[in-house]
């Protein structure tokens, strides 16, 4: 080593050589999907098969390629004895297969993250690289071996360094989209990464922490890992809403990884919105676990003996419907254990030969089967068969069901008689009214038991049935070209015949409400209520789990206050594996002491030990004496932020937090004194952006729940605090409020409202 600027040169060479091979790559699979797709459409099914297996390999390569562009190289290990070993996105092999760049995710790449001075292995020193674009900007080394040369020689160069390239990320400016953080991974936060698939993995961490990036790190460590396994079946990421998913959607793709599917609980069954809203204490009953026995009392309610049984005319006999008949015929549905919908019909065609053998009964003769074929099919058809057989065992869809029984309070009493009046009154809304985010894993439990509607069972029976001729006839296809144990399957075959293939993986597993996954994160998973947990738990069954949250930003009611409490009932006492970061890479060392000093008073529990950055007046109280100087201070206050950290490359952001009772008024404010420091103009660009994508945002504690931002304003948490469901709400939502920023926190609020709630 001579000095730094001749360690930047070498270090490009290296670069260079390393994107040169990235872009040979690139181009040797474009050609080979061009070869591929100029081929045409001609050939036998055979042949067309194994043609689009090889395009949509090559398509996959070449998407994974392009998203790697970005900081494709970031860190080298030296070894004792001058070895020495690149680290970037994904792994890269030269033209000999030799590799010149080591993926994040293999074992080898471990102690770039662990290694540490009392454990370094052969390790001697670590290396970060800093890239703009293309382009080496800077080095720092960390020496491990502190007897080895590296030492001085990364000293006299003006290398030496500890964490600069940590710091330098948490200090750049917010950009509406999460980063990945695959250069400057921490070795607590690597050992949760590495951990098993086969448990539940719980992430505790206060704000700031890096639960989110830690989780999504380990869904693509875990795809890299365990690819045969998880491939087909697939990984679901659960977060708290569609801003959050926003938020996150580029950080798998830039590590390599797509396909996973995203998803909020309001929206995990295909084909279902839940656009209504309601209040906290209904939500919060909802999500009750006895809540499953109310759908399964709601659905064994319609299974029953109508009073008036009618008697039929058949040819002028009189067959009369018993109660006796209608109680085995049920019995008989019931042995099915098949879902209500699919067993009606065991019930209907065993009520049915119970009535056409009392036909027979009454007859003075044996009739011929012809006789009991058509006395079958009158009493089918027979307008008060069917309705008394309705009534015995009506088939309904859930969602008709949940509307009947929230319109219905003396329905609901009759199938949670441990709910008191006034929760019934909560619970009660007209008949036609939207479901609800708190509606949808009732939803799903109802769909278990019940089934799916009739309808749409026979047209998925004739599909599957299709199914079973189609691959017969990919069986015989392959079997007469003598490649069936090769590259094409009889279900690849069929899946490329229909347009299917792996790469639409997710979009199956999207579509279908009863898919299983390989893995699922949670993200956010302190919010989750019993009936929330059930309807994840049935859609992974190896009970794989990423589960990232902090109790202490619980605002939900029936939310989880203790992972013990909530997980054993799932996992068992054994089945789970908690780990707990404890270091905050977001805020100023002044927000979080503000934010934990508030918690602590409020008795939440706090996990984070300690802020890793200081940044001088980061925290700023403004307390007046009138509400609408309140409202003019926050606004002025929203505008000087924008002002300093909104830039209009889009990079930038600031939140206003309040109530829900003034966020309008505070947002008419904002607006305003925006446009008067920036014109009016760049005020009506930054107010029309999507709410994902706001530079300047107005938010309630609930919508900035896993995001960050450059500078938070905090308007009159007094108020918030008085119109939360419970005080341990509200500790748990201005604690969340407060800890959003990178950069800035500014409290504004009325004397009132100071000394209701000191902070």
């Amino acid at each position: 080593m001579s000095n730094y600027s001749s360690q930047l040169r070498d270090e490009q060479q290296t670069v260079d050589r390393v994107y040169g091979r990235l872009d040979e790559m690139r181009k040797q699979t474009k050609d080979s999907l061009d070869k591929v797709r100029a081929t045409g459409a001609h050939g036998s099914p055979t042949q067309r098969a194994e043609r689009d297996s090889f395009a949509t390999m090559y398509e996959n390569r070449l998407t994974q390629l392009r998203a790697v562009e970005d900081r494709l190289v970031f860190g080298r290990l030296d070894e004792e004895g001058g070895v020495q070993h690149y680290i970037g996105r994904l792994g890269l092999s030269d033209a000999d297969y030799n590799p010149i760049l080591i993926d994040w995710r293999a074992e080898a790449a471990r102690p770039f993250y662990e290694a540490t001075p009392a454990h370094r292995g052969n390790i001697v020193m670590r290396r970060h690289i800093t890239l703009r674009f293309r382009e080496v900007v800077g080095i720092e080394d960390e020496v491990l071996d502190v007897h080895s040369e590296q030492v001085s020689e990364a000293s006299s160069a003006g290398t030496l360094t500890g964490e600069g390239a940590l710091l330098a990320s948490l200090s750049s400016r917010r950009t509406g989209k999460m980063t990945d953080i695959v250069a400057t991974i921490q070795a607590e936060q690597d050992r949760i990464i590495r951990g098993p698939l086969n448990r539940a993995v719980v992430v505790q961490g206060g704000p700031g922490t890096g639960k989110t990036a830690v989780a999504l790190h380990r869904a693509a460590y875990l795809l890299y890992t365990h690819r045969d396994k998880l491939q087909r079946s697939g990984v679901l990421v659960v977060g708290p809403s569609p801003s959050f998913l926003h938020y996150i959607d580029q950080v798998l793709p830039s590590l390599g990884e797509t396909g996973v599917v995203s998803r909020t609980i309001a929206n995990l069954i295909p084909g279902v919105q839940a656009t209504g809203s309601e209040s906290p204490r209904a939500a919060a009953l909802k999500g009750d676990r006895r809540m499953a026995t109310v759908i399964a009392n709601a659905v064994a309610a319609r299974v029953r003996v109508p009073e008036n049984l009618p008697t039929i005319r058949v040819n002028g006999i009189k067959v009369p419907m018993r109660a006796e008949d209608i109680i085995a015929a049920q019995n008989d549905a019931k042995r099915t254990r098949q879902p209500h919908n699919k067993a009606r019909e065991t019930f209907v065609e065993s009520m049915l030969r119970s009535m056409v053998t009392r036909y027979a009964e009454l007859l003075d003769y044996d009739p011929d089967r012809s006789e009991l074929s058509t006395a079958h099919s009158m009493l089918r058809m027979d307008d008060q068969v069917r309705r008394t057989l309705n009534l015995a065992w009506l088939p309904m869809t859930a969602q008709w069901m949940l509307d009947d029984m929230w319109a219905k309070p003396n329905k609901l009493r009759r199938y949670a008689p441990w709910l008191r009046e006034d929760d019934l009154k909560e619970l009660y809304r007209p008949k036609g009214s939207p479901l609800t985010p708190s509606d949808i894993p009732l939803l799903d439990e109802a769909l278990e038991l019940l089934g799916e509607d009739p309808r749409e069972y026979d047209a998925r029976a004739r599909k599957n049935a299709q199914r079973l001729q189609d691959e017969q006839f990919a069986k015989d296809t392959l079997a007469q070209a003598g490649i069936g144990s090769g590259i094409v399957t009889s279900d690849m075959l069929l899946d490329q015949i229909n347009g299917l293939d792996d790469s639409t993986a997710a979009q199956k597993a999207a579509g279908q409400r009863e898919w299983t996954y390989g893995h699922v994160v949670v993200d956010e998973a302190q919010e989750l209520t019993p009936m929330d947990w059930r309807m994840l738990m049935r859609r992974c069954p190896s009970r794989s789990f990423t589960i990232v949250g902090d109790v202490a930003q619980t605002s939900a009611l029936a939310g989880s206050r203790s992972w013990k409490r909530t997980l054993d009932k799932l996992f068992g006492e054994d089945g789970w594996d908690l780990n707990e970061l404890t270091i905050d890479y977001r805020n100023p060392q002044e927000v979080s002491d503000l934010a934990s000093r508030f918690a602590e008073q409020e008795g939440l529990y706090i996990s984070t030990v300690k802020a890793v950055r200081k940044i001088p007046d980061s925290v700023e109280r403004v307390v007046v004496q009138r509400d609408d100087e309140m409202l003019d201070t926050a606004a002025d206050y929203a505008a000087d932020l924008a002002t300093r950290f909104v830039s209009e490359d889009g990079t930038g952001r600031v939140a206003v937090i309040a109530d829900p009772e003034i966020i309008d008024a505070v947002g008419e404010r904002v607006w305003k004194s925006v446009a008067q420091r920036l014109g009016e103009a760049r005020a009506t660009s930054l107010r029309e952006q999507k709410v994902w994508d706001s530079q300047v945002s107005l938010c309630t504690p609930q919508d900035v729940k896993g995001l960050e931002f450059d500078a938070v304003v905090v308007v009159q948490p007094g108020l918030i605090e008085d119109n939360a469901p419970a005080r341990q709400v509200a500790a748990s939502d201005l604690y969340v409020a407060m800890t959003r920023p990178t950069q800035k926190l500014v409290i504004v609020r009325t004397k009132d409202d100071a000394d209701h709630l000191p902070m």
